[in-house]
């Protein structure tokens, strides 16, 4: 089975597929976040600084290298994430701007002839993304919000921004792909307890072995913020 783990920002994807990976012994799949890929797409920026143009690139990256992971593995896998979120992402921004937290406090955002193209590449770029999405995936868990946002480790994302694109993600998925979701949420036992169950996935270990495991490997994520990255590209470039 090709199984999607689906919802926004800190919404706990990657612990989740993370646990659910150990205890299936599915392999997991995934993209680099934006912040990883930055240094090297769009060097000595942050998100924040990016421009339209250069967020379509970030959000073409990301999809290359999800799909090039996930045809590595025909067997079956659990992704964190889809091609749907790199296009929910770009997409939310047409209405609350390039960077979200200018517009916080505002019903809308002015439509700029830059925006306006953006909003015309974005949709094209969704009709691709979204036939993937139908053609791959077998069926999506959705993670609803239930986590608070960590604003250190997704800048320049705010509520506002984690609620639209929530809204966004399901709605294509039910409304529109028809794409099999079952919406999950609760604590990380919680939520192993009902993914097993709703696709009879076997069990490899405990419940308690897998998060302990995946705990571990996230803590040797890169969670640098992009100034961090920048630095560090800089000294491997001047070295």
């Amino acid at each position: 089975m090709k199984l999607a783990i689906s919802g926004t920002y800190s919404s706990g994807k990657t612990l989740t597929t993370m646990a659910l990976a150990h205890l299936t012994g599915i392999p997991r799949t995934h993209a680099k976040t934006m912040r990883e890929i930055l240094p090297h797409a769009v060097p000595g920026k942050t998100l924040e600084e990016c421009n339209a143009a250069e967020l379509i690139q970030l959000v073409m990256r990301r999809y290359v290298e999800r799909a090039v992971h996930e045809s590595h593995l025909p067997n079956g896998y659990i992704s964190d994430g889809s091609s749907l979120h790199e296009w929910t992402y770009a997409t939310v921004r047409v209405t609350v701007g390039i960077n979200p937290n200018e517009s916080i406090g505002l019903d809308s955002v002015e439509k700029t002839d830059e925006i306006r193209f953006y909003e015309q590449v974005v949709a094209q770029l969704g009709v691709a993304l979204k036939q993937y999405a139908k053609d791959t995936y077998d069926a999506f868990v959705h993670l609803p919000i239930e986590f608070p946002l960590d604003p250190n480790g997704h800048r320049p994302v705010n509520e506002r921004f984690r609620g639209l694109s929530d809204q966004l993600l399901l709605s294509v998925l039910q409304e529109e792909l028809k794409i099999p979701v079952h919406i999950v949420g609760g604590s990380i036992p919680e939520r192993l307890e009902a993914i097993t169950a709703l696709f009879g996935f076997p069990k490899v270990m405990s419940i308690e072995e897998a998060i302990a495991a995946a705990r571990a490997d996230y803590d040797l994520l890169d969670v640098r913020t992009e100034a961090e990255r920048n630095a560090a590209a800089a000294q491997v470039t001047a070295a």
